[in-house]
């Protein structure tokens, strides 16, 4: 097992990515603290993973509050006594407003979300791999934080951000024994869509992200995601670091 002996932590973990890699992780023996904001999912995920053999510990809540995204690695760390692995996968889109259109409130959700609560999860975890000298960290950023064109304002400037946050985490500790990168999914078979309800997105912009997501050339599927995020995780990356990876079958390669 790729996994056996380590603890990883993974947000947004009862659907979509979350719940793939939350699975894939489980399968390959890792002990995961699983955190999302809708528990009945997550229980579903949980009793799911634990059926099959998994060790699997489900969190109920919000990522962007801090003391709920701190509590998952303190969860962590409380029961088994280390954290090797955190997948900062939660995230929310926005409802594709340009900045002339953009609304404090989607501002303030999309960037809690999607750049503060990983900011709180890594904050938490990396004194803790410092100690063990060791400590893999994986943000799923999007295709959005290398381009202009796939949402809106909001969205697109809070995975530019966590790529950034993605870069300096991986100079800052790159011979403490921490990794920390990112990856990017281009159009993925997720239910991300139900934080952007069709009555409230802007016409105009949505329009615009329509046009360049006209382009895409394939969509994955949640386990192609999970796939990577299993070998970032693991041992057989230990000399990658601060990598942009985009999976997005060549979407960005326009």
């Amino acid at each position: 097992m790729r996994l056996e002996g380590k603890v990883a932590v993974v947000t947004g973990a009862a659907s979509g990515m979350g719940l793939a890699i939350a699975t894939l992780f489980a399968s390959e023996g890792a002990s995961v603290v699983a955190g999302d904001w809708n528990e009945q999912r997550l229980t579903e995920a949980v009793s799911a993973i634990q059926s099959s053999g998994g060790t699997i510990t489900g969190v109920n809540g919000n990522i962007a509050d801090k003391a709920s995204a701190e509590g998952l690695v303190d969860l962590a760390i409380s029961n088994y006594g280390r954290i090797d692995v955190l997948v900062n996968n939660a995230g929310v889109m926005d409802y594709m407003q340009g900045v002339g259109e953009l609304s404090d409130d989607i501002w303030r959700r999309v960037l809690g979300i999607n750049l503060d609560g990983p900011m709180f999860t890594c904050r938490r975890a990396v004194p803790q791999m410092l100690k063990q000298g060791s400590g893999s960290i994986i943000n799923v950023s999007s295709t959005a934080g290398l381009s202009g064109g796939a949402a809106g304002a909001a969205y697109t400037s809070s995975k530019h951000a966590l790529v950034g946050l993605t870069r300096s985490t991986a100079w800052m500790y790159a011979t403490r024994g921490i990794r920390c990168n990112a990856i990017l999914p281009g159009g993925t078979k997720t239910n991300i869509a139900e934080t952007m309800p069709q009555d409230r997105l802007d016409p105009t912009g949505a329009q615009r992200a329509g046009a360049f997501a006209a382009l895409i050339p394939a969509f994955l599927d949640p386990i192609d995601i999970a796939t990577l995020a299993l070998f970032l995780a693991s041992d057989e990356s230990r000399y990658i670091n601060g990598a942009l990876i985009t999976a997005d079958g060549g979407w960005m390669a326009l």
